[in-house]
């Protein structure tokens, strides 16, 4: 049963308006299958096939010609340099949109100066692996939320019924000899790999770079430049500390999350859901299962993250706003099944110093109600926030 991705409309929307769309995402999170589902009349072009980037970069006038019309190019950030003969194309059929649709597994945005080459002719989309709102329409509705978490989103686990301890680390290997190699050559991929897990035990906290440096046996300097592997190739992320006119008194740290929660407990080395439901981490990794909702949300409407957080010295905080045009919206997210009105005391004392606040949430594990004008959700209703 093939699962409805939630970018599909905005992705024919864009190709509609613009010469070429690019889909950005980690590995095998159904970029390929995307693109291939929505242009099937297109031509289809790998270049994790060694033959078509030499083929591309010998000569790419000729390769481009062959494609005057259009085509998929899958895995673009192998030939970087055929985006600017792109441009020519593109530029010499003005009037055409929908021309080329390309994918990347690490994030041609972060990476140097690939998107001014077609600056104002792609649209970009950020395809994640599945939302719980993509899933909740198939047969795997009725996982509980232990198994979501442990199982994480990714297509081939559930297309072809992979257990998350076979697959994740398989992935994580391929991920560490293949895609970190290409970014930047990294000599000591066992170093690489701790770094990973001294990652993966620090999630949904406060990036510490001089304790990760201790922990992983490398320098600081190392450490930032590892995090921009992470957040290039779409592994982890920072989420970062919202600031407004309250200035100094607030926190400036991000936090950090993954990009999925499957891999996060692989790293962790969590392989049933009972070793997730007894972990110190699941408020954590459930912190994390919710961020990504709301990330994924926005990206598959082709909008960038509005997602933040928000902490002061004296220890007040919120685990998520949502930074809307009209509003900032509070969200405290906790993992229990039983509300207590201390899970409002963040968002209490948020709205006291920003009394235009209208809307504010809290999701947890229990049932739906509400609690002084703030909307108490079960983590299933997650898409009723609109963001």
């Amino acid at each position: 049963m093939m699962i409805q991705r939630g970018a599909s409309s905005k992705v024919k929307q864009l190709a509609r308006k613009f010469p070429a769309v690019g889909l950005l995402g980690p590995r095998q999170s159904g970029k390929t299958t995307l693109a291939k589902e929505l242009f099937p009349k297109k031509p289809y072009i790998s270049f994790e096939n060694q033959d078509n980037i030499l083929l591309a970069t010998s000569d790419p006038r000729a390769f481009l010609h062959q494609y005057k019309s259009g085509a998929i190019f899958d895995e673009i950030q192998r030939v970087p340099q055929l985006l600017s003969y792109m441009q020519g194309v593109i530029d010499d059929q003005p009037k055409k949109v929908g021309l080329f649709i390309i994918t990347g597994s690490q994030n041609l945005l972060l990476l140097e100066s690939i998107s001014q080459t077609l600056a104002g002719r792609i649209a970009f989309i950020h395809l994640l692996p599945f939302s719980y709102h993509e899933l909740a329409g198939s047969k795997y509705d009725k996982q509980s939320l232990n198994k979501l978490i442990l199982n994480g989103g990714y297509p081939r686990l559930y297309d072809k019924k992979i257990k998350p301890r076979d697959f994740y680390p398989n992935y994580l290997l391929t991920y560490v000899e293949r895609d970190v190699r290409q970014i930047k050559n990294i000599t000591n991929l066992a170093l690489f790999q701790r770094f990973l897990k001294v990652c993966a035990s620090r999630v949904g906290q406060e990036v510490n770079y001089s304790s990760i440096s201790n922990d992983t046996g490398v320098d600081q300097k190392t450490v930032l430049s590892w995090f921009g592997i992470l957040e290039a190739s779409f592994i982890a992320f920072r989420l970062q500390p919202f600031y407004n006119n309250l200035g100094k008194r607030l926190t400036q740290m991000p936090k950090l999350y993954f990009y999925d929660t499957g891999l996060c407990c692989s790293l962790l080395e969590l392989e049933t859901e009972s070793h997730v439901n007894t972990h110190p981490l699941r408020g954590a990794l459930f912190e994390n299962f919710i961020i990504l909702e709301l990330l994924k949300a926005r990206f598959n409407n082709g909008q960038r993250s509005n997602l933040f957080y928000w902490r002061d010295r004296t220890g007040n905080e919120i685990d998520l706003l949502l930074d809307q045009s009209g509003q900032v919206v509070p969200i405290e997210i906790k993992t229990a099944a039983t509300f207590t009105k201390d899970y409002v005391k963040g968002i209490s004392y948020w709205k006291k110093i920003n009394p235009q606040t209208k809307n504010s949430y809290v999701i947890f594990t229990g049932n739906s109600s509400s609690f002084n004008s703030t909307d108490i959700l079960n983590w299933k209703e997650v898409g009723l926030i609109k963001n």
